[in-house]
């Protein structure tokens, strides 16, 4: 018999049931309105995540990078935002977008419950007659339930000469007057044209513009910082501002001749100083005097078969502080290579590296190799670099490199070189060296056993322009005063 269904308990479940869906459906309906509520008391709760947005220098027409800050809506309820407008208006040199949607000014925003939306901010500043930094501010307004929440922008603004795929012809003299930016594929110095930049000259380059030298460059800096001619990437915001490899760096071609940089300070490049192929007469290819190269990604000064001159010059905290490839001659003297592994490079090759050949896929070239060190430093810390000394020889040409009064860190001798009176692994005990806070300090402290250590060289001033003794010189690029 088929079984016998009680009609009665079976109503009764089934009208329980309908009640109970019926409640439950009552009671996500109440849920579901009461998130899609909006606070609208005057207590409600909103912060930024800041008060404020700084540009650093930032060169006029070229604009900015994006920057940006969060609106938070803490409350349990939806807010809406009567407004979020730009007080300059379309006149403003900052441009907004507020959670997708473009400004100046955006009204009607609705934010969730414990949700934040993003405002977008750049900015983007008018040629002036100003030849000094210049600052630039406007604000921006949030409105919502009767209240007003400000957020402040300032920008540096600073005119420049912009030159874009310039080629340098004849003689040409640059000032210091206002800053240069360079951008484009290149600046190129033709052949037979020299291009002389004067004391506290700025220069600030595109990510993808090196500087090609066909001709002749003369860098005429002095010894203070604002008499420098400083070479950077043109992006002066943080963090991109300390970044290794900014730009190319500086390239000295076959056809190059009789250039001179004296306190020059090549920051953040990719290769800092290049220069390829012999003197075309007497004089070296490149004389540097006083410089500072730092920070540069691969190479700070990288030769094949050239010929470079370097006095009381520091080269630091660059993948390859000195690369000579390739034979070449090459004499520094008062020099100091020096490289701390960092958030931005490890330290793992050494400071200086020389051969006198060059790989071309399966073939060897060879060619002499002349190169002279005296009083100088040569060290490295915090990195898988075990010699900071490198040298290898391919062939049978001549092979001539001396070393006298330096400093270095080796675990195995560099071979095939002569050298004479050198201290060996004992730290040079530079002032102060901070990777985290970049503090780097390459000046002697009162023990250091680099005091007093060096021979006449002939060279009477330090980097700083102070004066050295003839007879007993300090080694590395700085004396101690």
């Amino acid at each position: 018999m088929p079984p016998v269904l009680c009609v009665s308990e079976n109503v009764y479940f089934y009208r329980n049931m309908k009640y109970l869906f019926v409640a439950i459906l009552l009671t996500g309906v109440l849920i579901s309105c009461k998130k899609e509520t909006f606070i609208t008391s005057s207590t409600a709760s909103l912060f930024t995540s800041t008060d404020s947005l700084h540009f650093d220098t930032v060169f006029t027409t070229t604009g900015s990078i994006t920057r940006f800050f969060r609106i938070y809506n803490d409350n349990n309820q939806k807010l809406r935002l009567s407004k979020v407008s730009l007080q300059g208006g379309d006149a403003s040199f900052f441009n907004i977008n507020v959670d997708g949607t473009k400004g100046p000014e955006v009204t009607d925003i609705e934010m969730d419950a414990n949700d934040s939306i993003y405002v977008f901010v750049t900015v983007k500043i008018d040629p002036t007659v100003a030849e000094l930094p210049f600052v630039i501010q406007d604000s921006i307004l949030i409105e919502y339930n009767g209240n007003e929440h400000w957020v402040q922008l300032d920008a540096w603004g600073q005119n420049a000469n912009f030159m874009r795929n310039r080629v340098i012809t004849g003689n040409v003299t640059w000032t210091n007057i206002i800053p240069y930016v360079l951008t484009g594929d290149y600046l190129l110095i033709d052949k037979n044209a020299t291009l002389t930049i004067e004391k506290g000259c700025r220069i600030y380059l595109h990510a993808n513009t090196p500087i090609i030298v066909d001709g002749t460059l003369k860098v005429m800096g002095e010894q203070y910082d604002s008499t420098r001619v400083v070479f950077k990437g043109d992006r002066l915001d943080d963090p991109y501002r300390n970044f290794p490899g900014s730009w190319p760096g500086i390239y000295f071609n076959e056809s190059s001749k009789d250039n001179s940089l004296q306190y020059a300070s090549i920051q953040n490049a990719y290769q800092g100083i290049v220069a390829a192929g012999l003197s075309v007469n007497s004089n070296p290819k490149v004389s540097l005097s006083e410089c500072i190269i730092d920070n540069c990604y691969d190479a700070g000064i990288l030769g094949l078969r050239s010929a470079i001159k370097a006095r009381n010059c520091l080269i630091s905290n660059c993948g390859k502080n000195i690369l000579l490839g390739y034979g070449g001659t090459y004499d520094f003297s008062q020099c100091t290579a020096a490289s701390y592994s960092n958030s931005y490079i490890l330290h793992k090759d050494p400071v200086l590296i020389m051969t006198n050949y060059l790989k071309e896929g399966n073939s060897i070239n060879t060619w002499s190799l002349n190169a002279s060190f005296r009083n100088c430093i040569f060290w490295g810390e915090n990195g898988t670099a075990e010699d900071e000394v490198v040298t290898d020889k391919q062939g049978n040409t001549p092979f001539n490199v001396n070393f006298q009064n330096c400093l270095w860190k080796v675990k195995n001798n560099p071979a095939f070189v002569n050298a004479s009176n050198i201290i060996a692994n004992q730290s040079p005990l530079f002032d102060s060296i901070n990777t985290q806070s970049r503090i780097y300090n390459f000046r002697l402290r009162d023990e250091s056993p680099a005091i007093n250590s060096g021979t006449n060289a002939g060279v009477t001033i330090d980097l700083d322009g102070r004066s050295r003794p003839v007879g007993l010189p300090d080694l590395g690029c700085y004396e101690k005063q």
